[in-house]
């Protein structure tokens, strides 16, 4: 995560409040939304919305998600990472961004 906070000019959490860290988590998600927009050309009904149930993901447009989500955030998804479970909806899709960036800056 603070790969990501710093990429995007976020400021590191504090350990009493965490306020930082919700507000990062807040701007992913509203960025990964906007990208729904911009590069699939698809509007999120809300940040908790099923994507699949709502036809928002395809197939095609899971394929590009997931390569969008490797370049814009450079994180690796691999196969093993694939679950439906993980893109289900916008707060999932960032919940898998920060855990992929965490696992990586240890790495």
């Amino acid at each position: 995560m603070v790969r990501l906070m710093i990429d995007y000019g976020l400021t590191c959490s504090t350990p009493s409040t965490g306020k930082s860290e919700v507000a990062a988590f807040a701007e992913l998600q509203g960025r990964i939304a906007a990208l729904f927009g911009e590069k699939l050309n698809v509007e999120v009904p809300s940040l908790d919305a099923d994507l699949y149930e709502t036809g928002v993901l395809d197939s095609i447009a899971f394929v590009e998600l997931l390569v969008f989500l490797e370049k814009e955030f450079k994180i690796k998804v691999g196969l093993d990472d694939i679950e439906v479970d993980n893109f289900r909806t916008i707060r999932k899709i960032v919940k898998f961004v920060l855990e992929r960036d965490r696992l990586e800056e240890t790495a």
